[in-house]
């Protein structure tokens, strides 16, 4: 299953190279310089996205306030869906719970993404090179913000049997690393990074599903509560807008040279929850 996984990112990516400009004839760069600026940029990716809330201004700070009431309302829920979502989880076939679980894992996220920016580099495809360094980038931001809240928070997952609201700060046991869901953060940040690579919104649609199938798979497996995946969507959303802008001023291409014109609403009311993308 892995190795399928790979061949088909890795397909896809192929048929963007060939839809897209080639290398950037402007950068006389070496591969070795070329390697040195972009872990550079990668670093300084991370600081960036971590640097944002200081420079929040009304409406960053309105999202924020969207998040937060939307994550405590789906707590409220979180028992009653962690119940609904593990009746299914036999229903649901063995490939798409396998892939669940081994595409959002640390290890195969960064062995895909370090693929992607490997080719970008040494075909000298700076579009892909860039999708590359955002990829890594992303995943590494949100990564270490997932491992330190899980630490800090401390909350039990479903299979322990403490209930939704049982908190353990610092405690090292895995059974209280629920909050957020680290396998919904690291794949949506890939699913969302490579949708920036589309125009089609049926496209963007099908990646995203894609992206989700990991942060749903945990809760089929009892691992994650609803609000730890919908806050790990939402970090991984803001995560990857955050640093794409930033890189806008580290390399010259642009996905599908157009302004950035995506915004995301959260909509919450006494029977309905709802993300509305605008693209």
């Amino acid at each position: 299953m892995k190795h399928i996984l790979i061949i088909l990112i890795f397909c896809l990516f192929s048929n963007l190279v060939r839809s897209q400009n080639k290398a950037n004839a402007s950068t006389p760069e070496t591969t070795w310089q070329t390697l040195k600026y972009d872990v550079s940029t990668i670093f300084k990716s991370v600081g960036y996205s971590y640097s944002r809330p200081l420079h929040w201004q009304g409406k960053q700070w309105q999202n924020f306030g969207v998040v937060a009431v939307g994550s405590a309302s789906l707590f409220l829920f979180d028992e009653t869906s962690s119940d609904f979502f593990r009746r299914q989880q036999s229903s649901v076939p063995n490939f798409i719970r396998s892939y669940g679980e081994m595409y959002g894992s640390p290890e195969n996220n960064y062995m895909v993404t370090s693929g992607v920016y490997l080719t970008g580099l040494f075909t000298k495809n700076e579009k892909l090179r860039r999708t590359g360094v955002l990829l890594i980038a992303s995943a590494t931001s949100a990564g270490l913000l997932q491992q330190i809240t899980k630490s800090v928070v401390g909350r039990s997952r479903p299979v322990n049997n403490k209930g939704k609201a049982t908190f353990s700060p610092f405690n090292s046991s895995r059974n209280y690393h629920s909050f957020p869901s680290g396998h919904a953060m690291l794949a949506f940040t890939n699913a969302y990074a490579i949708g920036k690579q589309f125009k089609n919104p049926w496209a963007k649609a099908g990646i995203y599903t894609v992206g989700l199938v990991p942060g749903v798979s945990r809760i089929w497996d009892g691992q994650h509560w609803l609000s730890d995946v919908a806050l790990g969507v939402a970090i991984s959303i803001f995560t990857v807008e955050s640093i794409d802008r930033y890189l806008d001023t580290k390399y010259q291409q642009k996905y599908n040279d157009q302004q950035k014109r995506v915004s995301w609403n959260l909509n919450f009311a006494p029977r309905q929850i709802g993300i509305v993308g605008q693209f």
